[in-house]
């Protein structure tokens, strides 16, 4: 007897929570169960038309079943609840009547009158508080007075919190607020369009939210009413939801599309395209300039073919590339240039993030993935050079270290090079470091680029499977990241060989004043010519100045010679960058100057590799002595006339910008 009265006790728990979460939603209405009243009915396409448009009518759709509201009618705590519904109105002249979500004691709101009362009171009950309704009405008319009852609408047009009464306890114009800041946009309730509201009901917070928006627009971001008020005392522990309207002497059709609800929780959104569509507004009729028409019609279509013809070649044309049968192994890596094209919305000067004699970079984002990129377009001839060039561009497209950028792929289309890297939002590091910057960076975080670009270095000189020699390290090469870490970039120069075996000899590229003298000599990239570039670079993040600046005729200052002059006095710390002001480690300041001069060894033998150079950073190996009869400024660096030809003499206009006057080294054999 126990274990079924417990079953019993279960069941009827059970019950009650059911009936207090009620949900169900409604995509059209074809064939769907909901209790109608007056002239309310379904039309075959699977809408609820609730009045039609004729004079004097009124019509209701409820859910069929009580739902509970409170545990109890002495309940002071009314539950939450969320609906949402597509709607559409229809006056058959310019104007017409409205319709309501409506929350009722009973189905069919018995006594209901019609007119500006919206199937919801007449002229003897409207305000009085055993009505019990709650509604939001979608009202079309201005009614400020009706058979001496006072309505106070706020205009023909307008959403409204009706509480025992049609004189609304909060309204506003129908609109909505856009997305993106675009403010609030009107909406016309008789437009015949479809369209959504929300009413929301929050048994805690005790307040309202009321939203509309057109069909296609999504829910904005703000409610178009909200207002804090309890529900407890008017709803009761179960009432009916559903819709109301009528009409006056202005004939109105009010249809609903689709309808979601749900007590406690959230309503279930409607998908647009499954529910029904609305009649088409008027008759389709035939043009009496039909048979005049269609000659000039089939005209101007085999103008628009011809057009369309012309305008296909030329588009074509446009975004032609050049494709050999020997680049197809390298698919993945070989990006379209109506891709990039699209990417950089047409290599417009507003997406170009820097130029120089390399070519210029433009900002992009890839249309497929979203991915945002730099492109860089280099030009160039189609030579014997390039397979061997584009090889190595896909070699090093699969580089891998957090510490270098992603170069992602390339693209060739008639004198144009393009190559495709990581976008970084910060930028190169020489803007943070040159000419008074906007924002400059503090040694802890100068020092962790330093890290970062020794580690990428490192693998490439000694961790990846071939060698890679950059030739080409300096400050608007690294780049930074949107968290300030270090990524060496601009690949254009580099050259690949395998481990234990030696590098070919090539053409002197490069910047002056990274350039190794035994590079200028021999013209042979090594990973030792490597390490005295980033010597310099050591040197130019840690005092913030360039390698050479340029003063006039026999005025250069060599920055390698300057900083070995400070530490020859003891002074090496003058040196440093002077808008660090005191906010340093003296100790790791010391360490990089000092580590800059021993890369900028005028023997290439004598300079550090990079796994040494790393580990006197992380200070897992103690820095050597300097020796004041190897750094000389006749050892490290070299006068014109030194075994330094024309070749390397053009670099010395560029290296006030720091750019590279490379175009014509680029893409050249023998290399």
């Amino acid at each position: 007897m126990a274990a079924m009265f417990f079953k019993l006790v279960i069941l009827i728990q059970a019950t009650l929570a059911a009936a207090q979460n009620v949900s169900f939603i409604y995509k059209g209405f074809k064939s769907e169960n909901l209790r109608l009243d007056g002239v309310a009915q379904f039309t075959p396409n699977g809408l609820l038309m609730v009045t039609n448009d004729s004079q004097e009518i009124r019509g209701h759709a409820f859910y069929p079943n009580p739902v509970t509201f409170k545990n109890s009618y002495s309940d002071t705590n009314a539950f939450s609840f969320s609906t949402t519904f597509v709607f559409a109105i229809r006056p058959l002249l310019t104007t017409g009547h409205g319709m309501a979500f409506v929350i009722a004691p009973k189905i069919g709101i018995p006594q209901a009158g019609n007119g500006p009362f919206l199937g919801l009171f007449n002229s003897t009950n409207n305000g009085n508080v055993t009505n019990h309704i709650f509604a939001v009405e979608l009202d079309t008319t201005k009614e400020i007075k009706f058979n001496d009852i006072d309505f106070n609408d706020i205009d023909n047009n307008h959403v409204g919190i009706d509480i025992n009464s049609l004189n609304s306890v909060k309204s506003s114009t129908a609109g909505y607020y856009a997305e993106n800041n675009r403010g609030f946009r009107n909406l016309n309730l008789t437009s015949g369009q479809a369209m959504q509201v929300w009413v929301e009901y929050d048994g805690t917070k005790k307040q309202i939210n009321v939203t509309l928006a057109p069909v296609g627009a999504g829910k904005p971001h703000a409610p178009l009413l909200s207002l804090n008020h309890d529900l407890s005392p008017i709803l009761q522990k179960t009432m009916y939801v559903g819709f109301s309207s009528s009409t006056g002497s202005f004939p109105t059709s009010h249809y609903v599309l689709g309808w979601s609800f749900k007590m406690n929780g959230q309503a279930q959104e409607l998908v647009h395209s499954h529910l029904p569509h609305l009649p088409q507004i008027g008759c389709k009729q035939v043009s009496k300039l039909l048979t005049i028409g269609v000659p000039v019609m089939s005209v101007s279509l085999v103008l628009l073919v011809i057009v369309g013809i012309i305008y296909a070649i030329r588009w074509k044309r446009k975004f032609a590339e050049l494709l050999e049968d020997w680049e197809l192994e390298y698919g993945p890596q070989r990006f379209k240039y109506k891709e990039l094209y699209v990417a950089t919305k047409g290599f417009k000067e507003k997406e170009l993030l820097g130029g120089g004699g390399f070519g210029k970079v433009y900002r992009g984002i890839l249309p497929a993935s979203k991915t945002e990129v730099a492109v860089k377009k280099v030009s160039h001839e189609s030579r014997q050079g390039m397979k061997e060039f584009v090889a190595e561009v896909v070699s090093i497209g699969r580089l891998r270290h957090r510490n270098l950028v992603q170069l992602l792929g390339y693209c060739r289309r008639k004198g144009e090079l393009l190559l495709v890297y990581d976008y970084m939002p910060n930028g190169s590091l020489d803007k943070y470091l040159y000419d008074q910057p906007a924002a400059t960076l503090n040694w802890s975080q100068r020092f962790k680029v330093i890290r970062g670009v020794a580690s990428g270095l490192l693998y490439l000189h000694e961790e990846w499977e071939q060698v890679v020699v950059h030739r080409d390290i300096k400050a608007s090469n690294v780049l930074l990241d949107g968290e300030l870490n270090a990524r060496l970039g601009d690949f254009g120069l580099a050259r690949l060989y395998d481990h234990g075996t030696d590098p070919q000899t090539t053409h002197i590229v490069g910047t002056l004043g990274y350039l190794a003298p035994e590079h200028t000599r021999l013209g042979r990239a090594t990973t030792h010519t490597d390490v005295f570039a980033f010597g310099a670079f050591l040197l130019e993040v840690a005092c913030g100045r360039r390698p050479i600046e340029l003063k006039g005729p026999a005025h250069d200052v060599i920055l390698v010679d300057w900083v070995f002059s400070c530490w020859k006095k003891n002074k090496i710390l003058e040196a440093r960058d002077q808008k660090l002001s005191t906010e340093f480690v003296a100790e790791e300041v010391e360490l990089v100057l000092k580590l800059g001069l021993l890369c900028s060894h005028s023997n290439p033998s004598d300079r550090p590799s990079m796994r040494q150079v790393v580990q006197y950073l992380d200070r897992d190996i103690p820095l050597p002595e300097l020796s004041v009869h190897a750094h000389s400024s006749s050892g490290l660096l070299f006068a014109p006339h030194e075994d330094f030809d024309d070749s390397a003499m053009s670099y010395r206009s560029s290296s006030r910008t720091g750019f590279s006057s490379v175009e014509s080294t680029l893409l050249s054999g023998g290399r």
